[in-house]
């Protein structure tokens, strides 16, 4: 197909892009250099281009040859605070900085999408919107973009939108994974902090000691788990930090946990939250302390469009072959900021394969792993997709 052809030639420059951006990580919302590398990238292609206030993004907005609806296309640009240990000769040169989720494949691939539709342009019934995406990384920075008028640049609210995430391990290389309805979990975080009257270790009795009420929440949210949601509609707590005391006879005044919050469903979003609060509160009662609970509804559950799924799915399928696509049985545990999109226009979020060849896809580390790799092999591949899904779903129109 001469798209995948064209996406071909483009390997070399997208690869050079990508370990530019591999080399300079940036984390947040404030992504300067980052920006920098894509409005250079973008030079001299017949793109409308305007910068985010609140943040550092970039919209590009593509006009099709003939008139039509809108697309948008996403791609995220954030690291993360994650000091690299891959040995690769492009590794972050920033210590305490890593693209470690891939991100830096997402921007150079639409990038590439960006030149192939440009070379396209001409066969377009409609406009593309190409959105460069900081913060995803528990910023919100889909969200701010969306404030910011990033659905109606085309100056129409667009008509589907797709975005597409690599892979590090358990997916081929070159797999393209998708599914209707939930894709992605939502995400909550929640801290809670138990104050409680600190005292000696040998006399508890005359002090109110919150540790063991800190060691029952743990325990007693996981039950929650198993008996206030339905097995079919899950959710998952994870309690991943604890903090309570300095000396081993010192009753401290006050304990702390940390936890992050996933489900699938706004009927288990909204069980799992209940149930949450129900546990530390209660068990802060029997224990005779009392609690600051800090519950933060971060993302929602990204949920695919059904026909937009399939479309997506399907154009995969008439690039690459239907060996290399596959629907996903359930969601995936991780959550996604392009939720906030597909809270408000149709569209799919997509996964692809980028284990290197070289490395066991039951082993290889996972994304956010400060050992994360991804082969760049697939950039052409990831470009090709994107530039279909926009041309396909303009003429569908």
């Amino acid at each position: 197909m001469a798209t995948r052809d064209d996406a071909a030639d483009l390997r070399d420059e997208l690869t050079e892009l990508r370990r530019a951006l591999h080399r300079e990580p940036e984390v947040g919302l404030d992504l300067p250099r980052t920006q920098e590398k894509i409005l250079a990238a973008l030079d001299g292609l017949p793109l409308e281009i305007t910068t985010g206030t609140g943040l550092s993004s970039v919209t590009a907005v593509l006009r099709g040859g003939r008139p039509g609806p809108a697309v948008l296309l996403r791609a995220d640009m954030d690291a993360l605070p994650v000091q690299e240990d891959t040995g690769l000769d492009y590794s972050s040169r920033i210590a305490g900085r890593m693209h470690a989720c891939g991100h830096d494949l997402h921007v150079a691939g639409l990038v590439g999408a960006a030149r192939l539709l440009a070379a396209r342009r001409g066969e377009l019934a409609g406009d593309v919107v190409l959105m460069f995406q900081p913060g995803e990384e528990g910023m919100g920075g889909a969200k701010i973009m969306i404030e910011e008028g990033v659905l109606d640049a085309a100056g129409e609210r667009v008509a589907a939108a797709y975005a597409l995430h690599v892979f590090s391990t358990l997916l081929p290389q070159g797999m393209v994974v998708s599914r209707p309805g939930p894709m992605m979990a939502a995400m909550d975080e929640a801290t809670v902090t138990i104050r409680g009257r600190g005292g000696h270790g040998s006399s508890p009795h005359a002090a109110k000691d919150p540790v063991p009420a800190l060691g029952e929440m743990i325990t007693a949210l996981q039950t929650m788990v198993t008996r206030d949601l339905d097995v079919f509609d899950p959710a998952v707590v994870t309690v991943g930090s604890v903090h309570a005391g300095t000396a081993a006879n010192v009753i401290p005044e006050t304990a702390e946990l940390k936890a992050t919050i996933r489900s699938f469903s706004e009927d288990a979003h909204r069980k799992v939250r209940a149930g949450f609060e129900r546990v530390v509160l209660g068990i802060a009662a029997a224990h005779g302390v009392t609690v600051d609970l800090d519950y933060d509804e971060q993302y929602p559950v990204t949920v695919n469009t059904p026909d937009e799924a399939e479309f997506a799915l399907g154009t995969a399928r008439d690039l690459f072959g239907g060996d290399r696509v596959f629907e996903v049985p359930r969601p995936v545990a991780g959550s996604e900021d392009f939720s906030f999109v597909l809270q408000r226009v149709p569209g799919a979020f997509v996964g692809l394969g980028a284990c290197p060849p070289d490395r066991d896809l039951a082993t290889a580390p996972m994304n956010h792993s400060p050992q994360a790799a991804y082969d760049d092999a697939v950039l052409p591949d990831a470009a090709a997709l994107l530039t279909e899904l926009a041309v396909r779903r303009l003429g569908e129109s």
